[in-house]
């Protein structure tokens, strides 16, 4: 019977592929079975080494590298179809994108299984059940997660270093070796339980796990030194008292002057100022949703009402450049006369969300962007922290934080970081909890305390160790406050350690490969 199974190509190159790759999503937030992720990149492996023999036989009349693109692709697609089918979510806020959904269901999951795809097509034909093998297919999928996080805009969404967001003694090493480096040695714990089916004797097996597990084990001792060294670097630090609000609105197109005021009262509410106490209020990206900074500067007298001069406020809206009129997504910071201090334009904008690709062309078709208007917004070009006495400000709008070079191009001096978000747009789907997840990463990337505002989505104080000092759950309205510890920033300012480790990989195979010629 079993056999029967193992000669079905129809079994093995589409539905066991598909399966696995969309059963992954249990190992992220907010799942986090991450033991699915032991089983289904060893079973990857096997079954493309299993394809590599059968190719001429049973799979003989299509030819051979197509079965392994074909195998690629299909796990790709199950990956990212089950990983981000909630994108689909901000395509049912405008009836003329409703049509759509069918599309984003097939083309983006397909689009992204390609990097995998053309990765499997490569290292495919040459992996067999020995160690050698087993670098290369792990740096081979560490390579693609590069890949796409940087070739066009890049979306380095749910790498599989994301699945062990709850091992916070584990993921301390970030800060020493980069994300793609992490995200590199994790697949390679990962694809280890295929040891078992290897042509080795017994002892080689153990001696391999046990290799694994002494790495492992050395990785969590680190990590849980640097946390409890951490404790006294935080007592020296200066601090600065922060409240991070999260109103929970509704996420609506078309409102009135009234719905903005009635906006402005809650966030005032939510945010409680102590008029004699120095604070920084943070407030979420899209509260003022379709509204630039000239239309809502009418409500200033509320905000001077309310605050003192000991108050800054950050928060996101709109704002036309002056020369082209067309609008940037920004995070302000103001004082209590709602004057604008500094200013931060995103730099990477969401396709077809924020600016729509092709435009000229697309318009004709009468589609725009996802968001409130029809233009899309102007890429921000300014990397520049916003300073605040004795804070130095990264600032990052809402799915900026996933991306690992701003961390790496920011400034030296970055002693806090700030990150605005609108989660509305997910729904209630689990994507606010994968975005969520990011945040976590970014705090240990950098070294430095991050402060998250988002409506809709989790809300939340997360210290330079990645541990969420206060937090704010989905749809739920309110602040949380802290002094927060002043860190500057500690990391690594690019992908060198990741090259030298996939070159390393590949060194180790390529001698490995003319040994046995």
């Amino acid at each position: 019977m079993l056999k029967k199974y193992q000669n079905n190509r129809f079994l093995i190159l589409y539905i066991a592929p598909f399966v696995i790759g969309a059963i992954t999503v249990l190992s992220f937030e907010p799942f986090n079975f991450i033991l699915i992720n032991f089983i289904v990149l060893p079973i990857f492996f096997f079954l493309i080494c299993y394809i590599n023999k059968r190719s001429k036989t049973i799979y003989r009349k299509k030819p051979y590298k197509k079965n392994l693109f074909i195998f690629g692709l299909v796990f790709g697609y199950g990956f990212y179809l089950s990983n981000i089918s909630w994108i689909t979510n901000s395509l049912t806020f405008d009836d003329n994108f409703k049509i759509l959904i069918p599309f984003a269901l097939i083309l983006i999951p397909l689009f992204l299984s390609l990097f995998l795809a053309f990765i499997i097509l490569l290292i495919g034909p040459y992996l067999k059940f020995d160690l050698p093998s087993l670098l290369i297919f792990s740096g081979s999928l560490a390579l693609s997660d590069y890949l796409r996080s940087k070739i066009l805009t890049g979306f380095p969404w749910n790498l599989w270093a994301y699945s062990t967001t709850w091992a916070n003694e584990i993921f301390q090493i970030l800060n020493k070796i980069g994300l793609h480096s992490y995200n590199l040695l994790i697949i390679t714990f990962f694809t280890l339980p295929v040891i078992i089916f290897f042509n080795i004797n017994f002892i080689k097996k153990i001696t391999y796990l046990s290799l694994a597990s002494f790495i492992i084990l050395s990785t969590y001792i680190f990590g849980n030194y640097e946390i409890n060294k951490n404790k006294q670097t935080l007592k020296n630090s200066n601090k600065f008292f922060v409240k991070v609000i999260s109103p929970n609105f509704d996420l609506t197109y078309g409102l009135a002057n009234e719905d903005i005021l009635k906006r402005f009262k809650s966030l005032i509410r939510y945010s409680d100022p102590d008029k004699n106490r120095e604070t920084l209020f943070i407030w979420p990206e899209g509260v003022f949703s379709g509204y630039n900074y000239n239309e809502i500067i009418i409500f200033k007298d509320l905000i001077s009402k309310n605050f003192s001069e000991k108050h800054r406020i950050i928060f996101g809206s709109n704002r036309l450049d002056p020369k082209t009129g067309l609008p940037y997504n920004s995070l302000l910071l103001v004082n209590n006369d709602f004057e604008i201090i500094q200013s931060y334009n995103k730099r990477k904008l969401v396709p077809f969300g924020e600016f729509l690709p092709f435009e000229h062309l697309l318009n004709k078709f009468g589609l725009k962007k996802i968001t409130e208007g029809h233009g899309s917004f102007l890429k921000g070009k300014n990397d520049n922290n916003l300073l605040l006495g004795e804070l130095n400000i990264l600032p990052l709008i809402c799915y900026e934080i996933i991306f690992t070079d701003l961390i790496q191009k920011s400034s030296n001096d970055t002693n806090l970081i700030i990150n605005i978000s609108e989660d509305g747009w997910f729904g209630n789907s689990k994507g606010p909890n994968q975005h969520f997840a990011k945040s976590i990463f970014r705090a240990v990337e950098n070294n430095t305390y991050l402060l998250r505002s988002a409506n809709q989505g989790v809300s939340a104080i997360i210290d330079n160790k990645g541990n969420i000092i206060r937090q704010l759950n989905r749809n739920e309205a309110g602040n949380i406050e802290l002094e927060v510890p002043l860190i500057k920033s500690n990391k690594v300012k690019n992908d060198l350690i990741f090259f030298i480790l996939l070159i390393t990989y590949l060194l180790i195979f390529q001698l490995y490969k003319k040994k046995n010629v």
